[in-house]
């Protein structure tokens, strides 16, 4: 490209690039994305299950009560000391183990408990992800990051089947409360270049999804 005296870099490429696409092809029409499932709440459940199942987590149906689901999934993983948010729903806090409700615990006193159970806001059948935004059934980010094992409770009414759905749920709650975000897509795990997968590495390395009716 020469430089013309009296005409700006600026100008110089925007003139190049209307030269370049002048009579250049319609531009695509743009596509259209599906915004709303279509799946039967019965088969949205089963979608999320099945996906969620694909990155390696372990899904509950609690059929016979949240709790036991919980403490029974606890015992299989020798948990024993686990931290809960405040407003975990008592129905949800499983016998058999020591709980710790959250208290503004530094990450080191988090790295010594074996697990932590929460709720979340809404899970998307179609990627099998989970969405967490510091409720207080939840608990803030720290609590679902450095303990080893997460158990986390997943209401068949708060699933829905695509990405969309989701944002038009999480929208409001970030604009009008200014909540963080947390999206959980199976445990924590990384890859090196010759795609040797760790987990754990900057998350839970057990994930445990209770789908409760």
């Amino acid at each position: 490209m020469v430089a013309v005296p009296g005409v700006s870099t600026r100008e110089e490429m925007l003139a190049l690039v209307r030269a370049a696409i002048r009579g250049a092809e319609a531009p695509p029409v743009p596509r259209a994305y599906r915004l709303e499932g279509a799946l039967a709440p019965d088969e949205r459940v089963a979608r999320f299950c099945e996906r969620v199942g694909e990155y390696r987590a372990e899904v509950l149906r609690a059929d016979g009560g949240v709790d036991r689901a919980i403490g029974g999934a606890l015992a299989r993983r020798g948990a024993r000391t686990v931290v809960v948010p405040a407003g975990l729903p008592p129905h949800w806090r499983p016998g058999g183990v020591e709980l710790l409700e959250d208290r503004g615990f530094s990450a080191h006193e988090l790295d010594r408990v074996d697990g932590v159970v929460t709720g979340c806001t809404v899970g998307i059948a179609e990627t099998g992800t989970i969405v967490l935004t510091a409720a207080p059934h939840e608990g803030r980010c720290a609590l679902t990051l450095v303990p080893d094992v997460h158990v986390c409770v997943v209401e068949e009414r708060q699933i829905v089947e695509l990405v969309p759905e989701a944002l038009a749920v999480l929208a409001p709650l970030v604009r009008a409360e200014r909540r963080p975000l947390t999206f959980v897509s199976g445990p924590s795990a990384t890859s090196d270049i010759e795609l040797s997968r760790v987990e754990g590495v900057h998350g839970p390395r057990d994930l445990v999804v209770v789908v409760a009716a």
